[in-house]
């Protein structure tokens, strides 16, 4: 569960049971010293680790209590670094952007095959509606976006090895 009332930037300093928010505050800043820390998140159930202004998720393999419509409101008015580190931060900055400064956003998700890519690409389209608000436009451009999803895999992912429904 993520506490939407604390935070902040004293949050980001290391603390030896929960890690780093922010992958850039270890000293030394190693290989082993970054994987270390994304496994001692992991074993917390943290799953989302800033390194500067990129998010590095690792892929549970189970269902966390980490997305809600609570969530979606305290990370759609807040900016990165205000919360503890988690998609809906990403993207509710780009949602921000697109909304305040009439700006194109785009948000890369990369990994291997089974990273959970698919995933985070959907939560993020979640987030994106439940964040617009109400209205009868809104509302159909909802229903489309979300409908998309299905449409799309049908034409970009295919069976491989490690995953029957892989994107491509």
């Amino acid at each position: 569960m993520i506490d939407v009332a604390g935070g902040g930037m004293d949050a980001l300093s290391l603390d030896q049971e929960v890690g780093a928010w922010d992958s850039v505050l270890l000293d030394p800043l190693t290989e082993d010293s970054f994987i270390a820390n994304l496994h001692q998140r992991f074993k917390r159930d943290h799953i989302y680790t800033y390194i500067g202004n990129v998010l590095v998720s690792v892929n549970p393999y189970k269902k966390l209590a980490l997305y809600s419509g609570e969530l979606v409101k305290a990370y759609r008015c807040r900016g990165p670094y205000q919360l503890p580190p988690h998609i809906y931060a990403i993207a509710g900055s780009a949602y921000r952007f697109l909304r305040d400064r009439n700006e194109d956003q785009c948000i890369v998700v990369s990994g291997e095959s089974g990273a959970g890519k698919t995933e985070a690409a959907r939560i993020v389209l979640q987030f994106v509606a439940l964040a617009s608000g109400h209205g009868r436009e809104v509302k159909i451009m909802k229903e489309r976006l979300v409908q998309a999803g299905p449409l799309l895999e049908a034409f970009g992912n295919a069976k491989t090895y490690r995953n029957d429904n892989s994107s491509r």
